[in-house]
């Protein structure tokens, strides 16, 4: 077969894939009994064109996960006592910088991302992800939400290396650094390409992980998308609490890793773990000013 016939092919099942309509006797295995949350999970497809609810469904989690763990934080902005906790008290957010990370945020999210989600169901689909009942036990979702955070993180860690080089830099990674002092709502303002490249490493390590190594259910995703999303927001918050992970997971990386990273606008590359920062060296920097933090806040 050509590679023209078999791109041809390929797209001729996508489109197939794009147009295919919920049936919910078709996702039950014979004699299978569905639990209450299969059967109220399958109903929202039922009769509906797939690809369309999945991508819709996945960006209200979207939406209400990304903004709902950065109401706490936006409270604590309110809060005196909650000032202490700031890893740049000094600097301050005005509603004219808030309003337009807002404003851009939509924008993208409406613009690039749903866009993304909606094609994402077809390709899920196309390479062996499973659909039907039943859904994975918990302990097999923990393992593979663990395994694409590893994914994602050394992807983003080489990616964004990449993107504060010359060019990329100057046209497309400066946008995100527009907030030196980041506050959770701000881990998402970047540059379109940048949402769309970055991105891949959430899209893409599932999808590889399904092709390579072992299937994944299309619900796991969504636990993805959620867990992923959690983490990212808790990076880019801007306080360092004596509960945050990073605190009693070592190897997480969490707000003060990253903080540092915008107030510096170098090192400290990666998104979720310090390991790769570590080994190649990307945290001498951080190091040597997280120890002056600390012990400059054992004093006050």
């Amino acid at each position: 077969m050509s590679n023209t016939t078999l791109a041809s092919a390929i797209l001729e099942q996508f489109m197939a894939e794009m147009q295919t309509t919920g049936n919910i006797a078709r996702t039950m295995p014979s004699g299978y009994t569905p639990t209450w949350a299969e059967q109220k999970w399958f109903s929202l497809f039922e009769g509906r064109n797939e690809a369309i609810t999945f991508g819709i469904i996945a960006f209200i989690v979207h939406q209400v996960v990304y903004y709902g763990r950065y109401l706490p934080y936006a409270i604590c902005d309110y809060i005196p006592a909650m000032r202490k906790y700031k890893l740049q008290p000094d600097k301050e957010i005005s509603d004219k910088q808030w309003w337009k990370c807002v404003r851009s945020l939509l924008v993208s999210q409406i613009f690039v991302q749903l866009p993304m989600m909606m094609f994402f169901l077809p390709a899920a689909k196309m390479i062996g992800f499973e659909c039907s009942a039943p859904f994975p036990a918990w302990l097999r979702v923990a393992f593979q939400v663990s395994v694409f955070f590893v994914i994602e993180d050394f992807y983003h860690y080489w990616a964004h290396r990449l993107f504060h080089y010359g060019i990329f830099y100057k046209r497309i990674h400066k946008v995100h650094h527009e907030y030196t002092a980041p506050f959770g709502i701000a881990a998402e303002y970047a540059h379109p390409l940048e949402t769309a490249i970055l991105g891949q490493g959430t899209i893409a390590g599932p999808l590889f992980f399904n092709y390579f190594i072992e299937q994944v259910h299309i619900t796991t995703m969504l636990i993805w998308i959620a867990a992923r999303l959690w983490q990212t927001v808790e990076a880019h918050c801007g306080y360092d609490f004596p509960w945050s992970a990073s605190h009693w997971l070592p190897f997480w990386a969490g707000a003060s890793h990253h903080d540092y990273h915008h107030m510096a606008f170098v090192d400290n590359f990666a998104s979720t773990f310090r390991w790769w920062d570590r080994i190649f060296g990307t945290d001498n920097r951080y190091q040597a000013y997280e120890a002056r933090r600390l012990q400059k806040a054992k004093t006050e």
